[in-house]
């Protein structure tokens, strides 16, 4: 069996990055090595030739995992040629959505790896990413009226609501309230 090109292995750890970031959000940070690698379609044993441990890979995952959700927060900005309200609106919207609650491995990171990063004693790379991760989403979402913590705060929580009482009716009500309390109180008519 040949040796792998330098260009081979940049791609097979990008997959296992990319696997990584997936599986995490989905399953929690505690997915073995073995699973991770067999997820990406490598060996367990070539683990070590891209990570000098699973806790860089986690670093990496998580990094890769808020990079995403940034790109997502431009696109959004992008889509509503920069009108804050309406982008912010938007992100709500989908934030709360049947289908975030329903696709965890490509929804928001921080939703998805609050219990980890909770269990965490704030040492690696991925707590910090965390946190800061968190402090841009909540500035994403600040008014002239706030910092956008609660806002943030509500919509984390009503999806972790939801996603545990999927198979309820209680599941889509808790993303219908959570939306309404999120959105602008209509303007009365004059």
């Amino acid at each position: 069996m040949g040796r792998v090109s330098h260009a081979q292995a940049q791609a097979n750890r990008r997959r296992v990055v990319e696997r990584a970031s997936q599986l995490f959000r989905e399953q929690g940070t505690g997915v073995s090595v073995a699973d991770l690698m067999k997820a990406a379609g490598l060996t367990h044993g070539g683990f070590y030739k891209h990570f000098a441990s699973k806790e860089a890979l986690i670093d990496e995952a998580v990094t890769d995992a808020f990079g995403e959700l940034a790109e997502f927060h431009a696109t959004t900005l992008e889509e509503h040629e920069g009108h804050c309200v309406e982008a912010q609106q938007s992100l709500i919207d989908e934030y709360l959505s049947v289908r975030h609650r329903d696709n965890p491995a490509s929804g928001c990171p921080v939703a998805a790896l609050a219990t980890d990063m909770a269990r965490d004693s704030g040492g690696h790379g991925a707590h910090r990413t965390y946190t800061e991760g968190v402090q841009d989403f909540a500035q994403r979402l600040a008014t002239h009226d706030e910092d956008g913590i609660a806002r943030l705060s509500t919509m984390l929580g009503a999806l972790l609501l939801a996603r545990a009482t999927k198979d309820s009716p209680l599941s889509e009500q808790v993303l219908s309230a959570a939306r309404t309390a999120l959105s602008p109180a209509p303007q009365p008519r004059v």
